[in-house]
């Protein structure tokens, strides 16, 4: 498998970063570059440290050895500048909320002026397709309604990095698909960069520009980055073309033969 060059201009450098948790090395030490309006995906087995890693991006969690460096800075904490899309969607709204109120909270608490904020969250809701269910309720939207409410609360907060912890596992496969689609021209048109955790190879090679493999259980000479590849694939990307292009079918059958290895 051809391993990539890291990114130049990074807006995110994992340091030598290592997670221990309840006493295990979830991660070994860890060194990589994500560049600006890059789309990575990251991929590995259940326990391998892709939720983990992603979090230590967020500021959720802290390295036990190493550092995260985001815009030059060292990561402490949250920060408005890094936006984060969880899986359980159902969990991430407020019920009690309308849809433009679950969009707001990024906008409050960014202090953004109250006159303001009607046309900031009208256009969020307008760029994935929520437009016309702003006064609805998370409970009276279908999965994938509710997963586009959570991303237009992330682009509300006007993010430079999106992290997004597989924010597609559990919808059905022609929503999963369409969100794909939609995902990808938002990075496009926002020049987004985006760190995204997927345990599917195909939305993996589909969406990323490049698709970093972890491995579980590291030790000294098997570390946690297996593998960083390149998808050279050409964007915009189709759910047919694109899947019978040469270059997928060659990176899905390398990375699938690695991920049934390990």
């Amino acid at each position: 498998m051809t391993v990539s060059s890291q990114a130049s201009a990074p807006i995110l450098d994992f340091d030598q970063v290592g997670i221990h948790l309840g006493g295990r090395e979830i991660l070994s030490p860890t060194s990589v570059k994500v560049g600006r309006g890059e789309f990575v995906c990251i991929i590995g087995p259940s326990g391998c440290g892709k939720t983990t890693l992603l979090r230590a991006a967020a500021g959720f969690v802290q390295p036990s050895g190493g550092q995260v460096v985001r815009n030059g800075q060292v990561v402490r904490g949250p920060s408005r500048e890094a936006a984060f899309v969880f899986q359980d969607y159902g969990r991430a709204l407020l019920p009690w909320r309308t849809v433009a109120g679950n969009v707001s909270l990024a906008l409050e608490a960014a202090a953004v002026p109250p006159a303001e904020r009607p046309a900031r969250i009208a256009k969020v809701l307008a760029t994935v397709g929520l437009a016309q269910h702003g006064e609805k309720f998370p409970l009276q939207l279908s999965g994938g309604m509710q997963q586009r409410a959570q991303i237009a609360r992330c682009l509300a907060q006007e993010p430079a990095l999106m992290m997004m912890d597989e924010p597609f596992g559990a919808l059905d496969a022609m929503t999963r698909e369409a969100l794909q689609d939609e995902v990808a021209r938002l990075v496009r048109d926002s020049g987004l960069t985006v760190l995204f955790v997927t345990h599917d190879l195909d939305e993996a090679i589909y969406l990323g520009d490049r698709v970093i493999a972890l491995r579980s259980n590291p030790t000294p000479d098997k570390p946690s980055v297996a593998a960083i590849v390149d998808v050279a694939i050409p964007h915009p990307r189709s759910q047919l073309e694109t899947k019978e292009h040469p270059d997928y079918l060659r990176l899905r059958r390398d990375l699938y033969h690695f991920l049934g290895h390990h």
